[in-house]
Order: structure tokens, then C-alpha cells, then sequence
């Protein structure tokens, strides 16, 4: 059987058609695809795509029907994942030193492109669109859920875990007259965020989770957990624990898997996070035993897919005024990576958390907010 039909007969299984009419159909213009994909899985998508080998008029929707039919489990290519996932049981590859990768490979990759992409806070974490009409609501409504999960008050001191920019800092600083330090891996995001929060009692540092040892009122952690690695998560709320007073609250907002797993898709793992992987239900559960009581687990992963196609539809509109900086490659990558995570999402393969801890728990209940 040539290796076109193999390709189709999977494409099937999605109620994909090559060259098809449909939105979500793919249009092949190299036929060298097939073997490729075939022989390499995730990794030899992705990369006939930003080679310009097939496109696809939604490729969110392609996405959504591909993982809905769970095709990746179909194709597992050159074993990547799984060598990747046995090396990752020898090997620690989120150690203190090699946290900054990360920081390096994707947050530094230029201010002007989160800037053209992001909301006007420039947070790049899931919004709240439970009564938000744009992507600026959407992200406020986010943080101000997260204050008022955590009880935050005036005078009270916050650290956050993976900070970015400082958009929850200043947002604390500015409605809740709350003061704090942002920790992140990102030197870009050191030097604007400090800008940003410039005049308020918010320090920004360069720092790995692992170097804090300050007490705080409150802990929260906004879409960092995923760059910790399983084999780290107990350290992680160590530090989290070490580092929140006993009666105050840590908040895990993370991405999260439907199944336990030791490292990332291939493609995810080479142009966008390196050395990232989700955690499920499983691996967070265990790493919070005797360290917290779990108050709260609200999961809205529905609204990443709407997220993140405000984000794609910034980076394209804004394009104009950031492609100096970058060739068309990174844009056929970057709309990739954004329209193959809407897609995730969409299919419900990924979830988004928001997990509310405390040390000893809370005297008389947890109220949950919504």
C-alpha cells in the first residue's frame, strides 16, 4: 500500500479529506508529506507544515478532528516520544540549571511579538470568558478570580511563581492595594515587566522557584507548572509550602493532561517548550500529599481554545508591525503552534486548572468562587 493511502486511511478515522473542499481538509502540495509524517509522527507534521509541504484552511478544526479520533496514538512516528520519555526517567531535565532554557528558547524570543499578541496586561495564561466579550476582559476577569480565590486583601504580600510580565502583581497592586515578588526564567521579562510595574511595591527577579525561601500571605502560581517536570512536582510544593505563611492560600493555575505522562509531543518539545510536559490528576495529587489539603479544583480548559484564537488572531493582524523580526517560517511555526493548541483544547484533550491549596486547612470549609 502506497504510503499516500496509509496516509488517507488514518485521515478517515477524522473524516479528513486529502485535497478535500472542507475547511478542515488538508491541501498537500509536496507529496514527500505522507512517508514523512508516517516515518515521523507529530515532529514530521509540524515540520512539513512550517516548510510550506500542506496547509489547511482551519487548521484549528483540523486539529479538533485529528485528536478527537486520537490519531496520534495512530502514529507514533520515530519512537521520539518514547525515547524522550525513558531518558526523562534517568535524567532530570528541569534541574536549577537547565530551568532557564525555557526562558531563553521561548520567553525571550522578543517583546514586541507578546506585545502584538497578548492583552494589553500581557498575560499568557487562559482568560475567564464567563461574562467577557473580548480578550482584555477576559484576562482581567482572570485575575481578579484569582484574588478573590485567595481572599486577597490590603496590605496583604503575594508571591507569584513564573510571573511573566507582572500582570497579576501590578493587577493586585493597582485594585487590591496588595504588594509581592514575581520570580521567572525570562530576562526579557524581567526588563519589561519591572517597566511596567515601575512605582508599585512589586519586585520582579530572575531567580529558578527552588532559590525562594521568603515567607508570604499568599502563593500563586499562573501557567509555569508546566515547565516543572514530574520528577519535580514534590519539590515544587515544598517550596510553595516553605514559602506560604500557615494560614494563607497557594493557587496552581496549570494546563493539564487527561493522561500521566513523562514528557511532551515532539514538536511542542523542539520549537516551543523545551523540556515542558503536562501533569495529569494523578501526578498532581500525589506530589500536594502531606504537604496541602486540597480545597478547590475548578477546571475551565473550554476557554484556552477561545484564548488562544483571540491570541492567533492578534499575532495575525498585528503582523505587519513585528515580521521585520522575523522570517515566515516563525510565522507558519507560531501560527501553528497556536492553532494546533486551540484545537487540543477544543477536542478536550488538554484541560485548564485552577487548584486552590492550603497548609492545614481552611477552619469551617473553603467557600468555592466562581
Amino acid at each position: 500500500m502506497s504510503a499516500e493511502k496509509q496516509f488517507q486511511q488514518l485521515l478517515d478515522k477524522a473524516d479528513i479529506k486529502i485535497n478535500g473542499n472542507r475547511p478542515f481538509d488538508i491541501r498537500v502540495h509536496d507529496e514527500r508529506l505522507y512517508a514523512r509524517v508516517l516515518r515521523e509522527g507529530s515532529l514530521g507534521l509540524g515540520e512539513a507544515y512550517m516548510d510550506g509541504w500542506w496547509n489547511c484552511p482551519q487548521l484549528d478544526e483540523f486539529f479538533t478532528h485529528v485528536l478527537r479520533a486520537r490519531l496520534d496514538h495512530d502514529v507514533r512516528g520515530n519512537l521520539g516520544l518514547l525515547t524522550r520519555a525513558a531518558w526523562a526517567r534517568l535524567t532530570n531535565p528541569q534541574t536549577p540549571s537547565k530551568s532557564f532554557k525555557v526562558g531563553q528558547h521561548h520567553y525571550d524570543i522578543g517583546n514586541d511579538l507578546y506585545q502584538a499578541m497578548l492583552d494589553k496586561r500581557l498575560t499568557y495564561t487562559c482568560g475567564s470568558w464567563k461574562s467577557a466579550v473580548n480578550l482584555d476582559d477576559a484576562q482581567e476577569a482572570k485575575l481578579d478570580l484569582v484574588c478573590r480565590k485567595i481572599g486577597l486583601k490590603r496590605g496583604d504580600r503575594v508571591l507569584d511563581i513564573g510571573c511573566g510580565w507582572g500582570s497579576f502583581l501590578k493587577f493586585a497592586a493597582e485594585r487590591y492595594g496588595a504588594s509581592g515578588v514575581g520570580i521567572t526564567v525570562s530576562k526579557n521579562q524581567v526588563a519589561l515587566g519591572r517597566k511596567l510595574c515601575k512605582g508599585l511595591p512589586v519586585e520582579i527577579l530572575l531567580q529558578d522557584y527552588r532559590e525562594v525561601r521568603e515567607k508570604f500571605d499568599h502563593v500563586i502560581s499562573l501557567g509555569m507548572f508546566e515547565h516543572v517536570g514530574y520528577q519535580n512536582y514534590r519539590t515544587y510544593m515544598k517550596v510553595a509550602a516553605r514559602c506560604l505563611k500557615d494560614n494563607g492560600l497557594f493557587l496552581l493555575h496549570t494546563i493539564g493532561g487527561n493522561q500521566s505522562v513523562r514528557a511532551t509531543d515532539d514538536w511542542i518539545g523542539k520549537y516551543i517548550f523545551p523540556n515542558s510536559m503536562l501533569p495529569s490528576l494523578a501526578q498532581i495529587s500525589s506530589s500536594i500529599e502531606e504537604i496541602f489539603v486540597m480545597e478547590d479544583w475548578h477546571n475551565f480548559g473550554s476557554y484556552y481554545d477561545k484564548t488562544l484564537m483571540a491570541w492567533h488572531r492578534n499575532f495575525t493582524t498585528n503582523w505587519h508591525l513585528i515580521k521585520n523580526n522575523y522570517d515566515e517560517r516563525f510565522f507558519r511555526m507560531w501560527t501553528y503552534y497556536l492553532l494546533s493548541c486551540a484545537g487540543s483544547f477544543r477536542a478536550r484533550r488538554n484541560q485548564l486548572w485552577q487548584i486552590v491549596l492550603s497548609k492545614n486547612g481552611v477552619p469551617g470549609g473553603y467557600t468555592s468562587i466562581r
